[in-house]
C-alpha cells in the first residue's frame, strides 16, 4: 500500500508542495489526494481530527500531521532531502509543529497568486486518488 499524503486543494502553496515532492519522489512512492476530495474526506474521518488543517500523510494505518507528516515525507525522497528529515527528527516536536504553523499560517502569501489551478501533467495524474485503495 502506498503513502498517501493529503493536502488543501484550495492552497496554490500546497499545490506546489504535491508537485516539488512528486518530482523528487523517484520511485513513485506516494499518492495525493485534496482533502476537500470524497477520497480526502473518507481518509480524514477515519484519521485525526486535527489533519483538517494541517498536510497528513496516511502511512501504514497511522495518520500524521504537521512537522511528523513532513519528516515522514522527507525520508522517502532522495538525497538530500531524507538526510535532512533524517536531521530534522532531532529537533523537539513542540519546536518543529511551532515552525511548521508559522508556515502554514503565511502560506496563502508565499504562493504566487493564480487565476488558473495548474493541472498535473499525465504521469503524475495518474498518483492522484478518485477513489479509496483497496
Amino acid at each position: 500500500m502506498h503513502p498517501i499524503i493529503l493536502f488543501d486543494g484550495d492552497c496554490l502553496f500546497c499545490h506546489a508542495s504535491v508537485h516539488w515532492i512528486a518530482a523528487r519522489d523517484r520511485k513513485a512512492v506516494f499518492r495525493f489526494a485534496a482533502q476537500q476530495s470524497a477520497v480526502g474526506q473518507a481518509l480524514l474521518a477515519n484519521g485525526e481530527a486535527s489533519a483538517k488543517d494541517s498536510v497528513a500523510l496516511i502511512e501504514n494505518g497511522c495518520c500524521y500531521v504537521k512537522s511528523a507528516a513532513v519528516l515522514r515525507i522527507g525520508r522517502r525522497l532522495s538525497w538530500p532531502w531524507n538526510w535532512l528529515a533524517a536531521v530534522g527528527f532531532l529537533v523537539p516536536r513542540l519546536l518543529r509543529d511551532h515552525m511548521y504553523d508559522a508556515i502554514a499560517n503565511r502560506r496563502h502569501r508565499l504562493a504566487a497568486k493564480r487565476d488558473r489551478c495548474q493541472l498535473p501533467p499525465p504521469e503524475l495524474r495518474s498518483r492522484f486518488l478518485d477513489k479509496l485503495p483497496r
